[in-house]
């Protein structure tokens, strides 16, 4: 299983967003987990129409985890911002010739993949964050 970039930036701006009480910018985001600006602005963006993060617009403005954020899914959160993707596209063009013969690839790698999310359920932003991370997200960008 191979998550998305964004996803990986996702969980990392939840991260990092859980340790600091304050606004933080995007241009901090983008510096303190070395990701592009424009590229982190638009997964800032996602993460915010699924409730997770709050933006404040302005000349002082930036973003803050959510009230609830702390408590939500991984797996909730990683299964939301891969989308409706699967393991392998058998109906991509060309599309597989097995998939006409009743392959059951397709069907393993999809229970596969909800093993993933499952074992991702019961792990929380918050729990992302625990010792011995905590220092070090606390520590990103502040050198």
């Amino acid at each position: 299983m191979h998550l998305n970039r964004a996803t990986d930036i996702g969980l990392r701006i939840l991260m990092l967003g859980a340790t600091r009480e304050g606004l933080l910018t995007i241009d901090e985001l983008a510096e303190s987990l070395v990701v592009p600006r424009h590229h982190l602005a638009k997964v800032v963006q996602r993460l915010q129409h699924m409730g997770l993060l709050e933006t404040v617009r302005g000349r002082r403005g930036g973003v803050r985890l959510a009230g609830a954020a702390r408590e939500a899914s991984v797996g909730g959160i990683v299964r939301e911002l891969e989308g409706g993707t699967e393991v392998v596209d058998c109906d991509g063009d060309p599309a597989c010739p097995l998939s006409r013969g009743g392959c059951l690839l397709r069907g393993a790698l999809r229970r596969a993949q909800e093993a993933f999310y499952a074992s991702l359920d019961p792990i929380t932003v918050g729990d992302l964050t625990a010792p011995p991370v905590r220092q070090v997200l606390l520590d990103l960008g502040r050198r």
